[in-house]
């Protein structure tokens, strides 16, 4: 009777299991800490102890799962469920067998466990399910599309976030994108246990931030992305938005911003639309470069490493070193990017390491040396650190 915890994407998950099959599914509490709390509390007699290969072997299976990479085979885990009530097992079996990216309501679920109109037992059985993610408990919906309870770790927003791995949006539940997220091209429980290895100071930022939920914004083309970069310097979100907006309109009904479009238009038409003679020149140049091939294929540019793609990118006129960092980290998925003269990430290193002043880009540069290659998911915790320093101050 043994439990352990490993890190996945969404936070510090633990597992318990017999020699009969698995016992408990802790999914991520806040903190780190309390996922093993969680389990000894459910679990007394149970031990943190070695993992046998067909343990880890579920563990490799969640943590692919919960970053996007790999679909959850629930069908071969062995369960040991010999405690629960009778009815019990009988949802759970049939829950197992939901496909991926589809849901069941408790109605259904009571027909198919051989108690029709029991869906309120069949509720209590849900919210009792000791292997959450293996007995799919966030694919049981309400009726008429209503998302439901969910009783694990993490609560609704969880469901959200489980199911909107699998492509499923439900109406009245938020937080959800039509458009499954974008799996990052590296590990982030691999990240994690790195970081924390490495410096115990940031285990605690990473501890008090929780989970990692850094999502990738879809990149259709360098141009694009850069594009919108120059039009969003230097002004508000909604600004900025309402101009790309009617930079846009310019070349409609096109679907979107090409650099001929750009080079088409006269600098009085590009003004019209709200910008500056600046990002005028700025896109003119962008424009003229990615038609040159400076500025790369998408296909291109995924091959090329980061110091290659910063000195391309920052030739173009309005572009420099931290817009391209942001493409790296936001649209690309690097996981060793540390945007040093990030004022966010200056000011989350001063808290979170109790300094008395921002650190400057070298010192910051010479100290995240020990993060490497997973610096980019420093950052982005000491995003957080800086965040929630706001959100306490009021």
């Amino acid at each position: 009777m043994n439990f352990t915890t490993f890190e996945t994407a969404l936070g510090t998950c633990g597992i318990a299991w017999t020699a009969r099959g698995i016992r408990r599914i802790q999914l991520p509490e806040r903190r780190r800490g309390q996922t093993a709390a969680r389990l000894k509390e459910a679990l007394p007699d149970f031990t943190e102890a070695e993992v046998p290969a067909w343990v880890r072997e579920v563990m490799v299976n969640i943590r692919g799962y919960l970053d996007g990479s790999a679909t959850l085979d629930v069908a071969n885990i062995s369960l040991d469920l010999d405690s629960a009530p009778a009815f019990h097992q009988a949802v759970y079996a049939v829950a197992r067998d939901i496909p991926i990216g589809t849901t069941r309501t408790y109605g259904e679920l009571a027909s198919l466990a051989g108690k029709p109109g029991a869906s309120r037992a069949v509720g209590q059985a849900m919210a009792r399910n000791p292997i959450p993610l293996i007995v799919p408990c966030h694919r049981i919906v309400a009726a008429h599309g209503k998302p439901g309870g969910f009783s694990p770790a993490g609560g609704i927003v969880t469901k959200a976030q489980l199911l909107a791995l699998e492509g499923v949006v439900l109406p009245g539940l938020s937080g959800q994108s039509s458009t499954p997220p974008t799996p990052l091209p590296y590990d982030a429980a691999t990240a994690l246990t790195h970081l924390r290895n490495v410096d115990p100071k940031l285990a605690r930022v990473l501890d008090a931030a929780g989970p990692f939920r850094l999502s990738l914004d879809k990149l259709q083309s360098p141009f694009a992305a850069l594009a919108e970069s120059i039009v969003y310097q230097q002004l508000t979100g909604k600004a900025a938005a309402t101009i790309h907006g009617r930079l846009v309109a310019l070349v409609k009904p096109k679907r979107r911003l090409r650099p001929d479009d750009v080079l088409l238009l006269t600098v009085e038409q590009l003004r019209s639309a709200g910008l500056s003679r600046a990002k005028v020149a700025a896109l003119q140049d962008l424009a003229a470069k990615t038609i040159e091939g400076i500025v790369p294929s998408l296909a291109r540019l995924r091959n090329m490493d980061d110091a290659e793609i910063i000195e391309r990118l920052t030739s173009i006129r309005g572009i420099g070193r931290w817009t391209v960092e942001m493409l790296l980290i936001f649209r690309l998925g690097r996981p060793d990017v540390l945007p040093v003269t990030d004022y966010g990430v200056q000011k989350g290193f001063k808290i979170a390491y109790n300094k008395r002043k921002l650190p400057t880009p070298k010192r910051l540069g010479q100290y995240g040396k020990r993060w490497a290659p997973y610096r980019s998911v420093a950052a982005w915790y000491l995003w957080r650190a800086a965040d929630q320093k706001k959100v306490d101050s009021g």
